[in-house]
């Protein structure tokens, strides 16, 4: 099977992902593109869970969205780093994935990782395509667009996931360690927000949001530096109740 996938979507920690575009990546899985994640820490750092679980619930939930493929880069949870040799370590996942398309996280956060993740994938999704920087065959992707984590921002463009959003549930509900579920409240560990019920409920209460936003049931929000072009205006036009 080839490595290549058309779609690479990536994050800081295991659940990023899944929590940010879990519904984007399904629907482009239903769509029929291959989809990679790829996270660049294992979540060490974590207030729960160990590595081993954190991994295993990774796969877990790649497995609930139809992904393709799965890794993992040790780029460091909780101070994540961002130098020369870490984008060199992302440059080469991106050069042997060739995505045309790159989803990650926004430029700031409330969590200083995802900034500062955001600024690696940006950087490496240039670099990537540079002879000279590195090896392999040069490769840069044709765009990279932001999930909405923790802190809004004004999107450029929603995702319609209604149809996908039971794939979401799932590949959340593989991390036991990290999001609430009613049936693990019982682990014994610290609690903290992103294991709350408040913090579950917001995550489709959000959706529901920006699904009102577009007219549709449940929506992702998507940040774009660059303008996005329409081949077909018609395309755009929003279903649902005027």
């Amino acid at each position: 099977m080839s490595s290549t996938v058309d779609v690479l979507a990536i994050g800081p920690h295991p659940d990023d992902v899944e929590l940010g575009c879990g519904g984007t990546v399904a629907k482009l899985v239903r769509l029929g593109r291959r989809v990679g994640i790829l996270h660049l820490s294992c979540g060490e750092a974590g207030t729960r869970g160990s590595v081993a679980e954190r991994r295993r619930e990774a796969e877990a939930a790649a497995a609930a969205l139809g992904a393709a493929a799965v890794e993992f880069l040790d780029l460091g949870d909780g101070a994540l780093r961002t130098g020369s040799a870490e984008e060199d370590q992302l440059i080469a996942a991106l050069r042997r994935f060739r995505p045309e398309l790159v989803l990650g996280p926004a430029p700031a956060d409330r969590h200083p990782d995802h900034g500062r993740a955001h600024r690696l994938v940006a950087d490496a999704c240039f670099y990537a395509g540079l002879a000279r920087r590195g090896s392999g065959a040069p490769h840069r992707p044709a765009a990279f667009f932001a999930y909405m984590q923790h802190d809004p921002f004004e999107p450029r463009f929603v995702v319609d996931v209604t149809a996908d959003w039971r794939a979401k549930v799932a590949a959340l509900d593989a991390y036991e360690s990290q999001i609430h579920r009613p049936e693990a409240a019982n682990r014994d560990e610290p609690p903290t927000k992103v294991a709350s019920r408040e913090f579950r409920l917001a995550v489709e209460g959000r959706a529901r949001f920006y699904g009102q936003v577009i007219n549709a049931e449940l929506g992702e929000p998507f940040w774009s530096r660059q303008p996005l072009a329409v081949a077909d205006p018609w395309q755009l036009l929003p279903g649902g109740l005027r």
